[in-house]
C-alpha cells in the first residue's frame, strides 16, 4: 500500500487541488487495501477449504473444517491489514497539493 501511495502521490494531490477531503483520501486508499484483503482471503479461503477435504482424507483423526480457525484467521488477517493500510493512507491524507504536483 506504501507503493501504491507513493505512485499516485500526484493523482491524490489533483485530487485535494479539486477539494477532496483528507476523508476522502482515506477512504479511498483503504478501500483499495479493503478490495485486495478480501480478494486474498477469499481465494486463500476457497484454497483452504478445498486443500482440507485432501488433507483429512491422508490424515487420520483430523476434522476436514475447523470453524474456528476458518474464522478466527481472515478476521484477524482483515484486521492487521487494515492496520497496514491506514500508515499510508494517513500519510496520502496529509499531502500538500502544492508540493505534489510541483514534484512531476
Amino acid at each position: 500500500m506504501s507503493f501504491f501511495v507513493s505512485q499516485r502521490t500526484h493523482e491524490i494531490g489533483i485530487r485535494m487541488a479539486l477539494g477532496a477531503s483528507p476523508r476522502d483520501v482515506l477512504a479511498l486508499v483503504l478501500r483499495r487495501g479493503l478490495w485486495l484483503t478480501l480478494s486474498g482471503v477469499g481465494v486463500g479461503l476457497a484454497g483452504a477449504l478445498g486443500l482440507a477435504q485432501v488433507m483429512s482424507s491422508v490424515l487420520s483423526g483430523i476434522g476436514a473444517v475447523d470453524p474456528v480457525a476458518f474464522g478466527a484467521v481472515p478476521a484477524i488477517l482483515l484486521a492487521v491489514a487494515m492496520l497496514s493500510c491506514y500508515v499510508p493512507a494517513r500519510r496520502a491524507a496529509t499531502v500538500d497539493p502544492l508540493v505534489s504536483l510541483r514534484c512531476e
